[in-house]
C-alpha cells in the first residue's frame, strides 16, 4: 500500500516499528521488541513487523520502501582529534556529535605512544582527525597524521578536517597505510568560526557504506530499505524541523529535546542562545551551534547506575535506596514501589545534571567599573519547548517530575536553564521516525509530531 511507510530504529536494546498511513498523517500500529543484535537483527526486527501485520491487518506491507537508522552495537562511536582542547578538539567533537556520534575519546595536541594504544582499543568507527586554521599551526596535525598511520587494523576510517595547507602532506603520511582516510573542509577554518556540515556529510557517508555493515545491520536490508542515519541524527533532525516548521507550517520555535536511555543521556537544543538580558559579556572561544547535542556517557539508566548514583548526594533519599540502586545494574526495569520511587529519581538526577552541562551559565567578574556578568555558553533561559523522550521518560509513572529537572533552579540562577516552557511528551515513541519521515516528506512528518506530541 502507497500511502503506508515504516520507520524503524535498531537500538542496541530494542528495534522500534512504527507504521505511519501517509494520506491521514496517523500512526497505524507501532511495536517495540527486544533487538537481537547478537546473534541475527532479523530476527527481532522480523517479529517486530509480524506484530505490525497483526495489529493492522495488513500482509503486503512494503517492506522495501521503509527507512530505518541505528544505534545498534553501540552506535556510531568517533574519536576526535585536533591541537587546542577549546578550540580544534572542541569544533570536531560538535561536528562528531551533530552528525549523532557518541565520542568515545577526545585528544588535543601531539598524540604520543600512549594516546595511540588508548586509541586502538577503543576501535572506535570513525577517527576524526583535525587541527589548525587554514593557514595556520601545520606540525601537529602531519605529526598525528603519521602516528595514526601507525595504527592497527583497529583503526581504519579517519576524515581529515584540518589546516587545508596539510592535506598535501597528510596524504602522503597515509600512502600505503591501508586505511580508509577521507579529506573534507576544516572544521575551524578561522578562529572563531565553525564549519561542520562538509564533515558531517562525510560522517554520514562512512556510516552508511562502511559501518552498518560491519555491525551486521546489513543483513536486514535483505528484508527492508536502507539504514540512512545514526539514531541520534534522526532525533536531532526532528528537533530542528519541530522548532523551524515547513512550508508555512509553524515550527515551536527555540526549543530543547531530553533524552535519558540505558548508556547516555542525550540532550538537543535548537536555538541561538545570546543572552536575554542586556549587558551580559558574551565569552565563547567558538561561536555555539545553533543545533547543538550533547551526549553525557556517565548518565544512563542501565550501564552507568553508580556513577549516576554518586549525583545524588546531598538529595534526600529513599530508604535502601544504594541497595535498590545495585538491582538496576545491567538494565532491570523497577518492579516494586520502591525501586519504582528510586528509578525515578535517578532518572530525574540525569536529566538534571546532563541539561546543567548543555546549558550555558554566567559568571561575576569584578573590573574597574564593578560587577559584570559574562556568559558562557547558551543562554536558554527563555525558549518555550521542552520536550521529553527516551524510555526512562516515557514510560515514567511521573514523567513530568522528571522533566522539570531540565528546568531553571532559583537556587543555582547563574545556570541558563529554561524558565516557563511547555513540556511535551513524546508518548508514542515517535522523534526517531519524525526524523527519518522528515527525509523524505517533511510536512507530513511535522505535522504527525504535532498530532502526537502531548503536553504535560
Amino acid at each position: 500500500m502507497d500511502n503506508i511507510r515504516l520507520l524503524i530504529d535498531f537500538g542496541s536494546t530494542f528495534t522500534k516499528v512504527v507504521a505511519v498511513d501517509l494520506d491521514k498523517v496517523e500512526i497505524m500500529a507501532a511495536a517495540r521488541l527486544p533487538s537481537t543484535v547478537e546473534t541475527d537483527i532479523t530476527v527481532g526486527l522480523e517479529a517486530a513487523l509480524k506484530e505490525i501485520s497483526a495489529k493492522t491487518g495488513i500482509t503486503n506491507l512494503d517492506k522495501k520502501k521503509s527507512l530505518a537508522c541505528s544505534s545498534a552495537a553501540g552506535g556510531l562511536r568517533m574519536v576526535c582529534i585536533g591541537f587546542v582542547p577549546e578550540l580544534t578538539s572542541k569544533a570536531a567533537s560538535l561536528a562528531a556529535l551533530g552528525a549523532g556520534a557518541k565520542v568515545v575519546g577526545l585528544y588535543s595536541f601531539k598524540l604520543t605512544s600512549r594516546e595511540i594504544e588508548e586509541i586502538e582499543k577503543i576501535a572506535p568507527d570513525i577517527i576524526l582527525l583535525s587541527g589548525g586554521t587554514d593557514g595556520g599551526d601545520e606540525a601537529v596535525i602531519i605529526h598525528n597524521a603519521g602516528m595514526l598511520a601507525k595504527t592497527s587494523k583497529n583503526i581504519n576510517n579517519i576524515i581529515v578536517a584540518g589546516n587545508k595547507t596539510t592535506y598535501d602532506a597528510v596524504k602522503k603520511a597515509f600512502q600505503n597505510s591501508g586505511k580508509h582516510v577521507i579529506f573534507t573542509k576544516n572544521v575551524m577554518p578561522e578562529i572563531g568560526v565553525l564549519d561542520t556540515a562538509p564533515c558531517n556529510k562525510e560522517i554520514r557517508e562512512i556510516f552508511l557504506n562502511n559501518i552498518i555493515k560491519a555491525k551486521g545491520i546489513a543483513r536486514a536490508q535483505s528484508i527492508v530499505g536502507e539504514v540512512i542515519m545514526p539514531t541520534p541524527a534522526a532525533v536531532l533532525e526532528a528537533a530542528k524541523l519541530l522548532a523551524e516548521g515547513y512550508e508555512g507550517e509553524g515550527g515551536y520555535g527555540e526549543l530543547m529535546v531530553i533524552d535519558p536511555g540505558g548508556a547516555t543521556t542525550d540532550v538537543h537544543s535548537i536555538a541561538q542562545g545570546i543572552p536575554t538580558v542586556s549587558g551580559i559579556v558574551l565569552v565563547n572561544t567558538l561561536p555555539e551551534p545553533y543545533v547543538k547535542r550533547t551526549v553525557e556517557g556517565n548518565l544512563g539508566l542501565k550501564y552507568n547506575i553508580d556513577s549516576l548514583s554518586e549525583f545524588t548526594r546531598g538529595k534526600k533519599l529513599p530508604a535502601h535506596f544504594t541497595e535498590i540502586c545495585r538491582s538496576f545494574h545491567g538494565g532491570q526495569l523497577p518492579q516494586s514501589p520502591e525501586e519504582i520511587v528510586c528509578h525515578l529519581l535517578l532518572s530525574r538526577v540525569a536529566v538534571e545534571v546532563a541539561v546543567t552541562q548543555h546549558v550555558g551559565r554566567l559568571e561575576k567578574i569584578y573590573g574597574p567599573t564593578g560587577e559584570m556578568l559574562i556568559q558562557y555558553g547558551k543562554d536558554l533561559t527563555g525558549i518555550k519547548t521542552v520536550i521529553g523522550t527516551g524510555g526512562p521518560i516515557i514510560f515514567s509513572t511521573n514523567p513530568r517530575e522528571i522533566m522539570e529537572g531540565a528546568l531553571f533552579q532559583r537556587e543555582n540562577p547563574l545556570v541558563l536553564k529554561p524558565k516557563n516552557p511547555t513540556l511535551y511528551l513524546d508518548a508514542q515513541y515517535i522523534l526517531y521516525a519524525v526524523g527519518l519521515l522528515a527525509q523524505i516528506e517533511p510536512r507530513k512528518a511535522l505535522l504527525l509530531a504535532k498530532n502526537y506530541l502531548k503536553p504535560i
